[in-house]
């Protein structure tokens, strides 16, 4: 017995459900003022600069590959640090604690991201490749953004932080 494939509409409108729910779930958590951290920026980029070491070591792309991975990096990085920007920080006079905030802009700017990474990943694959591309190269691509825009988002993040701290710190001496 064969097995009829699900229409591709139907697993596109499930997608797109449950990633509205999680989206309706953090846009409410986002007002919430968090506490951050600083010190700990660094956690997150170095766990998936890991993940993205061990997928090139596994997979190494070839030949132009590499190119348009250290460009996805860099355009990553941008992306990123303008993401980075996007976030509130405050500090706290009192305690001098630094706060965080999240910002609608900044979740729009990570939904669109992933709508384009969605279109670029379905583009390169489709039967015969419209671009041509590899899909493994295309991971590797993605890879790379995704490295660049979580280290420069909390290299923006931590710098602002810090500096927004020794500001604090000054207005008080």
């Amino acid at each position: 017995m064969q097995a009829h494939p699900a229409p591709t509409w139907v697993t596109y409108a499930i997608t797109a459900v449950v990633i509205a729910v999680v989206m309706a779930l953090r846009w409410r958590r986002m007002r919430q003022v968090r506490p951050l951290k600083i010190e700990q920026l660094w956690i997150v980029p170095a766990v998936f600069a890991v993940a993205a070491a061990t997928t090139f070591a596994v997979t190494p792309p070839h030949g132009l590959a590499w190119l348009f991975c250290l460009f996805a990096l860099a355009l990553g990085a941008a992306l990123g640090w303008q993401r980075g920007r996007m976030m509130r920080l405050t500090v706290d006079p009192a305690t001098h604690r630094l706060n965080q905030t999240g910002s609608p802009a900044a979740m729009l700017f990570l939904i669109a991201l992933v709508v384009v990474r969605t279109a670029a990943r379905s583009a390169a694959t489709m039967r015969g490749g419209v671009l041509g591309l590899d899909p493994i190269a295309v991971t590797d691509m993605m890879m790379a953004l995704a490295l660049g825009l979580f280290a420069a988002q909390r290299m923006e993040m931590y710098l602002r932080g810090r500096r927004l701290l020794a500001e604090a710190r000054a207005g008080l001496a």
